[in-house]
This record gives structure tokens, C-alpha cells and sequence, in this order.
């Protein structure tokens, strides 16, 4: 997956399963096609939502980071909006 520049972050760590996608799912209903939202979230299950959720929902997941880090796991998701 390629890098993008996002059209719109959102912090969502801290929140847990559903909320992450929940919280995306309203973000890019205010987005138009081709934008790109950029979701950092810290949820494990959010590695396999987002994936179903763009596939459901028919966007383009571009972008699917995992880090570990001091505090826990560290994951970037992009969306490309589709119409």
C-alpha cells in the first residue's frame, strides 16, 4: 500500500470495538469520493474491522500500519472515500 496524503485525521485510540469504525463510518459521510481519511487507533480488533468495514462499504483501504510501541500497538488506516 502506497503512502497518501490524508484529506482528514481522526484520533480514535483509545476507544474500543465498534467504536473505531463507527466514529470512521460517520467521518466519511461528510467526506466527498476520492478523499482520504486517515483513522490512528490502538483497538487490536481494528486490524481486522477496517478491512471488513472498506469492503462492505465498498472504500478503498490504502493504507495498514501496525507499530508496536511502549504503550501498546499503534495502528494508521487510510480510506480512500468512494462515491
Amino acid at each position: 500500500m502506497s503512502e497518501h496524503e490524508p484529506t482528514q485525521q481522526i484520533d480514535l485510540t483509545g476507544l474500543k470495538c465498534p467504536l473505531p469504525v463507527l466514529k470512521a463510518r460517520r467521518a466519511i459521510k461528510d467526506m466527498a469520493a476520492g478523499e482520504i481519511l486517515e483513522v490512528l487507533a490502538d483497538d487490536p480488533a481494528a486490524q481486522l474491522d477496517f478491512p471488513h468495514f472498506c469492503e462492505t462499504a465498498g472504500h478503498d483501504l490504502i493504507k495498514a500500519e501496525a507499530a508496536e510501541t511502549d504503550d501498546g500497538i499503534r495502528l494508521t488506516f487510510q480510506i480512500k472515500v468512494k462515491a
